[in-house]
């Protein structure tokens, strides 16, 4: 039996020559030599005491070393955790636990702070030191290589843990078909080909930089100009030389405030895709003002990888996610489970390949989310169009019931967003004696530009139903975010929980 994962995105390119990593100080690595070391680390998880099936957790900076790592878990069936570098020790602790893993692989900075992590939870520690001694690097050296372990579609290749705004995290459990398939739709429903250079500034700790960025180029058997992190300067510098790149809105935003963003700088470039947070209309506007591209955006999240794009080719309509991926099948329903008529607000429920196996040890919570035929109920409210457009208006969690009506933050957010002087806004519920819940809106100027709450209410008053305009409006210079650029409105109802206590 082969390896279902590992076969498709690394065992072709063994032995190969061609590039692979393009790294910011001018070396690079081959196919061949990404896979060799893979093996290399696959064979030191084996000797580290690891078997198919066992846990690794890692929280380490984004480098080949760390890709090579996870590479070599799948090539021997050990189950993988990639942790965001952001997570305490406290964080960790919990990861490191609910998953059962084996060993922690810790990045040198923090190997310390999670040595009690790592015993707590009756798990080895091990850096990822590549000219370190007592590293998982130093373990490799001299081992032959391992043969490949064989793993069937449905076996678990990774965990992924939800970002736990409410509640405990959740680990998905995501299998080699899970991850095979959707790369497989994206690198066909994207163009990809060995021809392109795919600009990668995304961190490999989450869905969108692992799963589909790194994936696709896999598949595609194309090379990845590889950096650390997003950092402008270097993103400038290396346009020139890709053919496509991934990334956040916040990648964009920042982008546009860069002057030398024209044309010619990104003429080589065939695609830019969005994803992980909503980009919003303007950005869309201001990006294809200055470039002549419009930006692909999509949707997907932890547990199902990708659900929609928009097309390839066709309209590409801001505001909206596109339409169902080959193979993945999307509907909007009622709180029954009902489908509702299109053009009304629903949760988004989705179903095919790319639907995860579960929640980790949390077979309630899996029940809760996963429906017996297979659809998995998101979370997210949207709508489905005539057309076929899948736009999604908020979290099920943020709505706000305000005097017994539903406010949709996203429709309030449009309106205000569309104000002069506004970049940005965010809009959630905060308890209220009276309404129950009262709307409020949280909003960050333009640079140079200064809002009048007054003004901003009554221009509202001609647009939204009273119930719908918001009770307070606060300001600030900026909102905050987790690492993929989603703007966390839990922080923000917690922060102004209190606004209408008596």
């Amino acid at each position: 039996m082969a390896n279902h994962l590992y076969d498709a995105l690394f065992g072709r390119h063994e032995g190969l020559a061609t590039p692979f990593l393009h790294l910011p100080d001018g070396s690079s690595l081959t196919h061949g030599a990404f896979c060799d070391l893979a093996a290399s680390y696959g064979a030191a998880l084996r000797q580290a005491g690891l078997m198919p099936g066992d846990r690794v957790a890692m929280q380490m900076d984004k480098s080949p070393h760390m890709l090579a790592l996870i590479a070599g878990a799948i090539r021997q069936g050990v189950v993988f955790l990639p942790l965001n570098t952001a997570y305490t020790p406290t964080e960790m602790a919990y990861f490191v636990g609910d998953a059962g893993a084996e060993l922690l692989v810790a990045g040198n900075k923090v190997a310390a702070a999670l040595a009690p992590v790592a015993e707590a939870a009756g798990a080895r520690l091990l850096t990822l030191d590549p000219d370190g001694t007592g590293s998982l690097a130093d373990l490799a050296r001299g081992l032959p290589p391992m043969a490949v372990e064989p793993r069937a579609p449905g076996d678990l290749a990774a965990f992924l843990y939800t970002s736990g705004t409410t509640g405990r995290s959740k680990g998905a459990m995501l299998s080699h078909d899970n991850l095979l398939s959707n790369a497989r739709v994206l690198t066909d429903y994207w163009r990809f080909t060995e021809k392109d250079v795919l600009l990668h500034a995304l961190p490999i700790f989450h869905t969108h930089g692992l799963f589909v960025a790194t994936n696709v180029a896999l598949l595609a058997g194309c090379p990845m100009i590889f950096l650390p992190k997003f950092d402008a300067e270097e993103v400038v510098r290396f346009l020139p030389q890709a053919t496509a790149m991934m990334g956040v809105p916040t990648f964009y935003t920042r982008l546009l405030d860069d002057p030398r963003l024209t044309r010619d700088l990104v003429g080589n470039i065939r695609l830019f895709v969005s994803g992980s947070a909503p980009l919003l209309a303007e950005t869309h506007r201001q990006w294809e003002a200055r470039t002549g591209q419009r930006i692909l955006e999509r949707y997907g999240m932890t547990e199902t990888n990708m659900n929609t794009s928009n097309p390839y080719e066709g309209e590409r309509q801001a505001g909206t996610v596109g339409f169902p991926l080959p193979g993945v099948e999307v509907k909007v329903c009622d709180g029954t489970g009902k489908e509702v008529p299109k053009g009304e607000i629903g949760t988004i429920e989705v179903r095919g390949p790319n639907v995860f196996q579960g929640y980790w040890r949390m077979p309630e919570k899996t029940a809760e989310e996963l429906r017996p035929d297979g659809f998995f109920i998101t979370g997210d409210l949207g709508t489905i169009d005539a057309d076929g457009y899948v736009t999604i208006v908020g979290r099920a969690k943020d709505l706000v019931i305000s005097g017994g009506f539903n406010v949709y933050p996203k429709e309030v957010e449009m309106a205000l967003d569309a104000l002069p002087g506004v970049q940005e806004s965010a809009v959630i519920g905060v308890p209220h004696p009276d309404f129950g819940e009262a709307v409020v809106a949280v909003l960050v100027p333009e640079a140079g530009a200064s809002i009048d709450a007054k003004a901003v209410q009554a221009a509202l008053a001609s647009s939204l139903a009273k119930f719908k305009q918001p009770k307070h409006i606060d300001i600030r210079q900026d909102l905050p975010r987790n690492t993929m650029g989603k703007v966390q409105k839990n922080l923000l109802r917690e922060d102004l929980k209190t606004l209408f206590t008596p």
